[in-house]
């Protein structure tokens, strides 16, 4: 009897990682880099006053996306899921923006225009399809990727202290919209675009820092509102610092508004 329970379970166990494969090689899942946990001091003293206090974080081990999401993976999620994709913008839009030429969905191009609940929902797909846990970054864990990790040289933007080697913003898009993911320089722990680009959605409410020491923090899940990081192409050098952030509310859907995912590694 022992022996049969046995090969059932072992039975179920193949058919779900065999299941888990499959829908790997059906759809184009994120590329994950893997960011070694350590401490870190996060924020800046010399920034915005929401960037302020300078505060002690430890982290455990975690993935991240190399990439931000992109247009094709988002649409692979909405025909999967039925859940509606973004629209392109109204003629409302092209007249604010009177420099932007006619947007198109490029497939390589960051996803935009979707708001942190639409984040969210493609976070449990993935999850639903892979076995494996998938969410937003946390702040804490956003900021420290951003700066290299454990690799880290402490550039005031992601890989670089010279902005246009590694971020697309208004001076190199002249208001034009998102770029391709993965063409300029990557940061120490090979992740691209964590500056400029979209802004990402992160899984913290957003509200002023702690000043004590915490561990994988993640803060103020009452807020009214969501961080995001990491400035975009719409915007200018200062906003695409590593330290720099920003709190819209969770429903707002923008064309400067993407994101990347994180796996929490699981537990043996």
């Amino acid at each position: 009897m022992k022996v049969k329970i046995s090969l059932i379970f072992a039975f179920l166990l193949f058919s779900a990682v065999g299941y888990a494969q499959s829908q790997q090689l059906k759809y184009d899942l994120p590329e994950m880099v893997f960011v070694k946990g350590g401490t870190f001091t996060m924020g800046c003293d010399t920034g915005y006053n929401d960037e302020k206090p300078l505060h002690k974080v430890t982290l455990s081990d975690f993935y991240i996306s190399k990439y931000e999401i992109t247009v094709k993976q988002y649409r692979q999620f909405c025909q999967a899921t039925g859940h509606k994709f973004p629209k392109l913008p109204s003629p409302q839009w092209y007249q604010e923006h009177p420099n932007t030429p006619k947007w198109t969905w490029r497939d390589n191009n960051p996803i935009v225009n979707v708001n942190w609940y639409d984040a969210m929902a493609y976070c449990n797909w993935l999850s639903k399809i892979t076995g494996e846990h998938y969410t937003l970054p946390t702040e804490a864990q956003w900021e420290y990727a951003a700066r290299g990790g454990n690799k880290t040289h402490n550039y005031e933007y992601s890989g670089s202290n010279n902005i246009n080697e590694v971020a697309w913003y208004d001076e190199t898009t002249y208001e034009r919209g998102t770029q391709p993911v993965g063409l300029l320089k990557p940061n120490e722990l090979g992740i691209y675009d964590m500056s400029g680009n979209a802004f990402e959605w992160c899984l913290d409410g957003y509200g002023p820092y702690p000043k004590k020491h915490l561990k994988d923090p993640v803060l103020h899940p009452n807020s009214p509102y969501r961080v995001v990081r990491g400035g975009c192409w719409y915007y200018y050098d200062e906003y695409c610092r590593v330290t720099q952030r920003d709190g819209p509310k969770p429903n707002l859907a923008t064309f400067y508004y993407g994101f990347r995912v994180v796996k929490i590694p699981k537990k043996h």
